[in-house]
């Protein structure tokens, strides 16, 4: 999936060559820059700003919950992490290499990446229908895991509005 207006990248393989791209933007490989990008890539993903403010205070304390804010949109800005909406808490933060689709259980707030590929027919369709470029990475996709799914197949709950 491509962002309209910006070429595909595929992430920097490790954190020398991000904080290479950092200054061949223009901008400054400081250390707290290091530091929250070592921290994102500890997370493996699936972490709020907010938590990766608090993972990296406990060890660097000089380093602020902005500074840790304006880091991840510097590095979404350069093509090297994204956040995504999962529901309705806060976004959570990936390094673009963990390219994948969330999928939200509605009942039981499940969070199951799949193969982004799986939506390929739907990118074609778009794309070939009406020129639009599909990103879902911003966020998730609503419905049922299997496990709630068979569990109210199993245990009907009945619609009061519905006679029997």
């Amino acid at each position: 999936m491509s962002v309209p207006g910006r070429p595909a990248q595929q992430a920097p393989a490790d954190i020398d060559e991000v904080m290479e791209l950092v200054r061949h933007e223009g901008g400054r490989a400081s250390t707290a820059r290091r530091v929250i990008l070592e921290a994102l890539v500890a997370a493996g993903g699936h972490r709020t700003a907010e938590e990766l403010a608090a993972d990296i205070h406990s060890g660097h304390p000089e380093i602020h919950q902005t500074t840790v804010y304006r880091n991840l949109e510097r590095f979404e800005d350069l093509g090297v992490a994204y956040h995504t909406h999962l529901g309705h808490g806060p976004a959570q933060w990936h390094l673009t290499g963990s390219r994948h689709q969330h999928l939200v259980c509605q009942y039981c707030g499940a969070v199951i990446e799949a193969d982004p590929d799986i939506l390929a027919g739907l990118e074609t369709t778009l794309h070939d229908r009406s020129g639009f470029e599909l990103d879902l990475r911003h966020f998730a996709i609503t419905g049922t895991c299997q496990s709630c799914a068979s569990e109210a197949r199993e245990h009907p709950i009945s619609d009061p509005s519905v006679p029997a």
